[in-house]
């Protein structure tokens, strides 16, 4: 993948991941951001559930090069939402090295201000067999607790264009199965959908005929779950605000599906990245004002992003970075649904160790 591209980076399959109940069962991984007006990152642990699952990493995505700044437009009455209580998986690489680590000097700040926030499981091995249950062991865990789990299905077929993440399902047939079982674990409650991270945004390695076929099966997934969960909010992907023009990447989301109600709440942008709050919230914004639909919004991953993107570009695990604003679907921002970690804070991009791994110093870095 060349450096310009936003990927998301897997240890196996992918770097980064929450995984429930099972061997191959997915993972979480949060991305933060820097906001104009709120205090970045309070704090504020969610409750815990007992430890029940596998975890496994998540990927991480790597920035684009710049475009030009996304117009700020003008702002329509802010969706509500039903919760504003976000799911903690209770597998993830993150709490699996705090109860490992009980006498490490580390270990206060990276629990309290890392392994307690709420964050997004993945779903990035193409298991058709399993992925139904795996799927159902998230939700009704969240439903138990009367709270919105974030899930992040990852297997498109030729997912990050042969990069670090590439793998995923062996072709659109395959693919559509997994979708449909996936859905079928998605149960009745509230559950926010993440749809492919770099699937849209990411998609100028594909033929144009490639990218037909990729963006009407996004389309159908879309359609799938949320017919099968009215209560699912599906997002898809905008890549973020150092990467395509809002026009250029309005029209691909248009044509996978993401301006109609039938598939899609809107676009999520940022994921496994560092641009700032504010830049994303005018980027998204300008997205959804050129995508049209009716009451879309948009979600932001802020898990790494309290000191905006490296001046430099560098994707890899930078140096400098810190979290950004705590995950919440209150955001108090028109058209902004939530701030959400779907990349977990200290699971590395490939540079700090090998994809996915979590690594305590630089958790650490991030958190202090």
């Amino acid at each position: 993948m060349v450096a310009a591209a936003s990927v998301v980076v897997a240890a196996g399959t992918v770097s980064g991941v929450i995984s429930a109940s099972g061997p191959d069962v997915p993972e979480a991984r949060p991305v933060s951001s820097a906001s104009p007006r709120l205090v970045p990152l309070p704090a504020v642990p969610s409750a815990s559930p007992t430890p029940s699952a596998t975890v496994s990493p998540s990927p991480s995505v790597r920035p684009k090069r710049p475009s030009a700044p996304a117009p700020r437009s003008s702002s329509r009455a802010k969706k509500t939402t039903a919760s504003a209580r976000l799911y903690r998986h209770p597998a993830s690489r993150v709490l699996d090295w705090v109860r490992a680590h009980p006498d490490d000097p580390r270990r206060p700040v990276i629990e309290s201000r890392i392994a307690d926030q709420p964050a997004a499981v993945w779903f990035a091995d193409w298991s058709p067999d399993t992925v139904t249950a795996r799927v159902r062991a998230v939700t009704s865990g969240g439903a138990a607790e009367g709270r919105v789990p974030v899930v992040v299905p990852y297997a498109i077929p030729g997912r990050d264009c042969g990069g670090h993440s590439e793998g995923g399902a062996p072709d659109l047939d395959a693919y559509d199965e997994w979708i449909d079982r996936f859905a079928a674990g998605l149960g009745g409650g509230e559950v926010v959908v993440i749809l492919e991270p770099d699937s849209v945004a990411q998609a100028d390695c594909l033929s144009a005929g490639e990218r037909a076929e990729r963006f009407a099966s996004l389309a159908r997934a879309g359609r799938v779950f949320k017919e099968a969960n009215p209560r699912a909010r599906v997002y898809y992907d905008a890549g973020h605000s150092g990467w395509h023009a809002p026009a250029k990447q309005a029209d691909l989301l248009r044509r996978a599906g993401a301006a109609s109600s039938a598939s899609s709440d809107g676009v999520f942008s940022n994921v496994s990245n560092f641009h700032g709050t504010a830049d994303e919230i005018a980027y998204d914004r300008a997205v959804l004002d050129a995508l049209g639909g009716t009451g879309l919004g948009a979600v932001i991953d802020t898990s790494r992003n309290g000191n905006g993107a490296p001046a430099d570009g560098e994707w890899c695990d930078p140096a400098g970075r810190t979290l950004g604003r705590a995950p919440t679907l209150s955001t108090g921002e028109a058209r902004i649904d939530a701030y959400l970690w779907v990349k977990l804070p200290g699971e590395s991009d490939g540079c700090k160790g090998a994809p996915g791994t979590f690594s305590p110093s630089y958790a650490y870095d991030l958190a202090r």
